[in-house]
C-alpha cells in the first residue's frame, strides 16, 4: 500500500474531553480511514487517554508517541512529526473539531496534484476566548458540534476568522507567516522533511512558535495561503490569562533573539494592523538613519569599565554584523559582545537587566513615533539611559 494522503499531527496533554471530540469529528470524515492517520504527541502516560484511543481504534488509525517531559507544545508536535507517513501533514490542536468533509475538501482543493503550498485554516471561535481567563467549561456532546459543523458546511464559503477579513489582506500579503497559526495548518510532508521543519523547542508556553515555524516554511519558497473552506471550530478549555501573558512576552523576546529583524520588532512594538501600516515607513527611516554604504542600524551589548552597557543606534556591517571600529573601541578590550541588527524598537532583554543604555545619533534621525518607541524600550531594559537631547525629544 502507498502512503496515506494525510498525517494529522496533534499535540496532547490533559485535554481528555477535547480530544474525545476531536477524535469524534475525525471519525466522521468522508475520506476513507485508510487514507489518513492520526499521530498524537502526548506528554503524559495516562490510562484514561489510552482508553479514549482504544474507543476510536475501530474508526481511526491512531499512533501515539509518549514522553514524560514537562509541557512543551513544540516538543509534543515534534514527537508526532517524526512518526508520520502521510503525503501531507495537517497540524491540528487537540481543541479543534473539523467538519466531515474537511480532509476531502483539503485534498481536492489544495493537494491532489502535488501542490507545494502551506494552507492555513480558520479557527472559528478562537479569538472569542484567547484574551480572557476561562476557569471552567461546559462539556457539550459531540452531537452539538456535529450540528454546528453541518450548518457551516451548508453555508459554503465560511469566513468567520479575522484573518480572512479585508482589513488584514495587506498584512497577510506582506507577512503571511504571521497568520499561519499552528492550531490548523497543512503542508506537504516532503517539504518538512527536506528542510528539517520541526518546531523550535526553545519556546515555552503560549506565544509565536507557530509564526516562527511558518517563517521558515516561507523561506523555503513555499507559498502560504488562506484556505477556502478549510476550517475548524475551537473548543473551550481552561485558560489563565496571567500565565499566558507572561509566557507570551518571554517567547516573543526569544523569537526576536532568534530572528533579529525589523518585522519582528514591529510585531512586538505595535499591534498587527499598525505594524503592517507602519512597516514601510519604519524600513525606509531605519535604512536612511545610517547612510554609509554597507552599514545599518544595530545594537551592541558588552561591558564598559566592567558595567553592562547596551549601545542602540550603533553602525554595524550589513553582512558580517560587526560593529564599526569606533563603536568597538567604546567597550572593554578582550570581552565578549553581542551584536544584533535591530533598530531598537523592541529588544530581546528582560526589564532593567542592563546597567546603562547609550542611544546614539541615528535613533534621533527617526520620526517621533519610532524614536519614542526606541527610547521607551531603552528605558525598559536599562537602569540608566543616556541619549543626546532625549528629554527634549520626548
Amino acid at each position: 500500500m502507498g502512503a496515506p494522503k494525510f498525517s494529522i499531527v496533534i499535540p496532547y496533554k490533559q485535554r481528555l474531553d477535547n480530544i474525545k471530540l476531536a477524535f469524534a469529528a475525525l471519525a466522521e470524515q468522508t475520506m476513507d480511514r485508510s487514507e489518513f492517520e492520526v499521530i498524537i504527541g502526548a506528554l503524559e502516560n495516562s490510562p484514561e487517554f489510552a482508553s479514549v484511543c482504544e474507543e476510536f481504534s475501530d474508526r481511526l488509525n491512531i499512533v501515539t508517541v509518549m514522553s514524560g517531559v514537562d509541557w512543551n507544545l513544540c516538543h509534543a508536535r515534534n514527537l508526532a512529526l517524526r512518526q508520520v507517513s502521510g503525503q501531507v501533514l495537517v497540524v491540528l490542536d487537540a481543541d479543534m473539531v473539523v467538519p466531515s468533509r474537511f480532509l476531502e475538501n483539503l485534498y481536492t482543493r489544495y493537494f491532489q496534484h502535488g501542490q507545494k503550498i502551506c494552507v492555513v485554516g480558520q479557527m472559528i471561535g478562537y479569538n472569542d476566548v484567547v484574551r480572557r481567563d476561562v476557569e471552567a467549561v461546559e462539556v457539550r456532546p459531540f452531537s452539538d458540534y456535529r450540528e454546528v459543523l453541518a450548518e457551516l458546511e451548508t453555508e459554503g464559503n465560511v469566513q468567520l476568522d479575522y484573518r480572512w477579513t479585508p482589513e488584514y489582506a495587506s498584512a497577510f500579503a506582506r507577512f503571511p507567516w504571521v497568520y499561519a497559526c499552528g492550531a490548523l495548518v497543512a503542508v506537504p510532508a516532503a517539504i518538512v522533511k527536506e528542510h528539517g521543519l520541526t518546531y523550535e523547542e526553545g519556546f515555552r508556553g503560549w506565544g509565536p512558535e507557530d509564526q516562527e515555524w511558518a517563517r521558515r516554511v516561507s523561506l523555503t519558497g513555499t507559498p502560504i495561503v488562506l484556505g477556502e473552506g478549510v476550517y475548524g471550530v475551537h473548543l473551550p478549555h481552561p485558560r489563565n490569562q496571567v500565565d499566558q501573558s507572561e509566557t507570551e512576552i518571554i517567547n516573543w523576546r526569544f523569537y526576536l533573539s532568534k530572528w533579529p529583524v525589523l518585522d519582528v520588532e514591529m510585531a512586538i512594538a505595535y499591534d498587527q494592523l499598525d505594524a503592517d501600516r507602519l512597516y514601510p515607513d519604519a524600513a525606509r527611516e531605519v535604512a536612511a538613519a545610517v547612510p554609509a554604504d554597507g552599514q545599518q542600524m544595530g545594537v551592541v551589548r558588552g561591558t564598559i569599565n566592567g558595567r553592562s552597557v547596551l549601545v542602540v543606534g550603533a553602525a554595524i556591517d550589513t553582512e558580517s554584523h560587526t560593529p564599526a571600529p569606533w563603536i568597538s573601541t567604546m567597550f572593554d578590550e578582550h570581552t565578549s559582545r553581542e551584536v544584533l541588527p535591530l533598530a531598537g524598537l523592541a529588544l530581546p532583554y528582560t526589564d532593567q537587566s542592563i546597567d546603562e543604555c547609550r542611544v546614539l545619533a541615528p535613533v534621533l534621525e527617526l520620526s517621533t513615533q519610532f524614536r519614542d518607541t526606541v527610547l521607551q524600550e531603552a528605558e525598559r531594559v536599562a537602569v540608566k539611559v543616556v541619549a543626546p537631547e532625549a528629554e527634549a525629544l520626548r
